[in-house]
C-alpha cells in the first residue's frame, strides 16, 4: 500500500469519542495489527479526558474509502507533532493496517494534513508491531529503551529450572525463612469489575508508601492516574481482560501486579511492592507465583513487561527488543541540520556554563524534537 495514495481527514481528538463508526474503525485496525489491550478505543478515550491537554487531533486515512490508519497527534514545538504519548501507554497512539509502515505515515502526514509541518515523530514504536527500517534522507530512528517478556511455552517446571542458580536459592530461602515465622503467603487472582477499584485503590497505598510519593507520582484514587487505572480496569474486566495479581503475607498486602490481556498476551503494566519489606523480596515471590500460575493456566502465550529493561528482569527472561522513536522531516536538508546543530550542542554541552548551554539546547530543539520520557 502506497501512502500517497492516502486522504487524510484532520479532525478534533475528542471525535474518536463521539462518532462510534470511529471508534468501531480504530477497534478493528488496532485487532487487526497487534491487538494491544492498551490501545483499544476505551483506553485511548481515558488517555485523552484524562491526560489530554485539548490540542490534540485525530488524523484519519482513506484509501478508496475505506479507513486504513488512525493517529492521535499532538503539536510539539513551532511547526512540529508528535503522536500522543502520556507516560501511562507503552507506546505511541495510532493503529493501522499491517501493510502501512510507520515510515510511509509519517511521510505522508509532513506533506499533507498538518498544514506546514517541519519534523514529525512517532513515538516509542515497538519493532513486533512496525519492524525498524534503515533511515532514510528524511527520516532518522532513535533507540528508545530496551523491553523484555517471556515466552510462555512448555513447562514452568522447564522455565524455572532454566532460572539462575541465584535466583532460584534466593526465592527457597526467602520461603523457607517467612514459613520459620509463621507467616503464611498467598496469592490472590483477581478478575472480576466490582474488585478493580479496591484493588488500584490497595496498590496505591502500597506505592504512596514508597519512593513515588516524594516524587508526586503515586496512584492515589482521587487522583489522575488513579481515576485512568480504575477506569480502564474496570472496563478491560467487563470483557475478561483485565487480571490483577495481589500477594499477601498474613492476609496483608505486600505486593501486586496490574495486568491487562488481550487474547494469549498478558501485559505487566503497574507493579509495587511494600519497601519496607523488600529484605523478604515480595516482589518476587509474587513474580514467581503470578509466572506459574500463567504457566498453569494454559491461556497465555507472552507476558510483556513493556517497561524498561531494567536488571531484575534479566533474572526472569533472556529476551529483548528495543523500542524506538521514528522523526520523518519535510526535506532531506532540514535533517542535516539538525544533525549538525545536535553534534554542535553535544559539544556546548561539555564545554560551556550549564545556563549558557541550555539556551542552545532550547534552539536545536526548534527542530529537533525532544525524546519522550520513559
Amino acid at each position: 500500500m502506497q501512502a500517497s495514495k492516502l486522504h487524510w481527514q484532520n479532525l478534533p481528538a475528542d471525535a474518536l469519542q463521539r462518532n462510534t463508526d470511529l471508534i468501531a474503525e480504530w477497534d478493528r485496525l488496532n485487532a487487526a495489527r497487534a491487538d494491544l489491550p492498551f490501545m483499544t478505543a476505551h483506553a485511548v478515550q481515558l488517555a485523552l479526558t484524562i491526560f489530554g491537554s485539548g490540542t490534540e487531533r485525530l488524523l484519519v486515512a482513506k484509501q478508496s474509502e475505506s479507513i486504513v490508519a488512525m493517529l492521535v497527534l499532538v503539536p510539539d514545538g513551532l511547526l512540529q507533532w508528535r503522536t500522543f504519548q502520556p507516560s501511562q501507554l507503552p507506546l505511541g497512539v495510532w493503529v493501522a493496517e499491517n501493510s502501512l509502515s510507520s515510515t510511509d505515515l509519517a511521510r505522508s502526514l509532513v506533506k499533507g494534513p498538518l498544514g506546514l509541518c517541519l519534523v514529525l515523530s512517532i513515538t516509542q514504536i515497538d519493532p513486533l508491531i512496525a519492524p525498524r527500517e534503515l533511515d532514510q534522507a528524511d527520516t532518522k530512528q532513535i533507540d528508545y529503551i530496551d523491553t523484555g517478556w517471556i515466552e510462555i511455552t512448555g513447562t514452568f517446571e522447564d522455565y524455572w529450572a532454566a532460572r539462575g542458580k541465584n535466583l532460584r536459592q534466593n526465592m527457597r530461602k526467602q520461603r523457607n525463612k517467612l514459613a520459620a515465622e509463621g507467616v503464611v503467603t498467598s496469592m490472590r487472582v483477581l478478575i472480576a469489575p466490582e474488585e478493580m477499584a479496591d484493588a488500584i485503590a490497595r496498590y496505591g497505598v502500597l506505592e504512596s508508601s514508597g519512593w513515588k510519593a516524594s516524587e508526586g507520582t503515586a496512584i492515589h484514587p482521587e487522583n489522575q492516574q488513579g481515576q485512568f487505572y480504575i477506569q480502564l480496569f474496570q472496563n478491560a474486566a467487563k470483557h475478561d481482560g483485565a487480571v490483577v495479581y495481589e500477594y499477601l503475607f498474613n492476609e496483608k498486602t505486600v505486593a501486586l501486579n496490574l495486568c491487562i490481556q488481550r487474547k494469549d498476551s498478558l501485559v505487566i503494566l503497574k507493579t509495587t511492592y511494600d519497601e519496607s519489606i523488600q529484605a523478604y523480596s515480595p516482589a518476587f515471590l509474587l513474580s514467581q507465583d503470578e509466572v506459574e500460575h500463567i504457566f498453569g493456566q494454559g491461556k497465555i502465550r507472552r507476558l510483556e513487561y513493556y517497561g524498561r529493561m531494567m536488571e531484575w528482569h534479566t533474572r526472569w527472561t533472556e529476551s529483548k527488543r528495543t523500542l524506538y522513536h521514528l522523526t520523518c522531516y519535510r526535506w532531506a536538508w532540514l535533517k542535516n541540520l539538525a544533525g549538525r546543530r545536535q553534534k554542535k550542542t553535544e559539544h556546548i554541552d561539555t564545554s560551556l556554563p550549564q545556563t549558557l548551554a541550555a539556551n542552545h539546547v532550547h534552539v536545536a530543539q526548534q527542530v529537533t524534537p525532544q525524546e519522550s520520557s520513559p
